[in-house]
């Protein structure tokens, strides 16, 4: 009985070490932003964030278009890699029009 809750507890642990990566993160997003997009843009990933609120960056992004409308709004700058899309869309929405919220890049 005791090696079966062992056993049990390490597969617990090891779901949750494996599982965190899938998870977007904002401050990825942000630097990838900085890296990828600022200079092609010529602003920085606040000014992105702004144009739209977060229900519209949601919109955008449930139909699979964030990297269209991020080529509409910086056409200089190349498509994001499928794996980077969404962490740059975990940062607008944390930091859209109508979020509050003022990114430091």
């Amino acid at each position: 009985m005791k090696k079966l809750f062992t056993l049990l507890f390490v597969l617990i642990i090891a779901v949750g070490f494996v599982s965190t990566p899938v998870f977007a993160d904002a401050g990825k997003g942000q630097k990838i932003f900085i890296k990828l997009m600022k200079k092609p843009c010529g602003f920085n990933g606040g000014e992105m964030a702004k144009k739209h609120t977060q229900a519209e960056w949601e919109k955008i992004n449930d139909a699979g278009k964030l990297n269209e409308e991020m080529l509409k709004q910086c056409p200089d700058a190349k498509p994001l890699n499928d794996r980077y899309v969404p962490h740059v869309y975990d940062f607008l929405y944390n930091y859209a029009s109508d979020s509050g919220n003022v990114p430091a890049c």
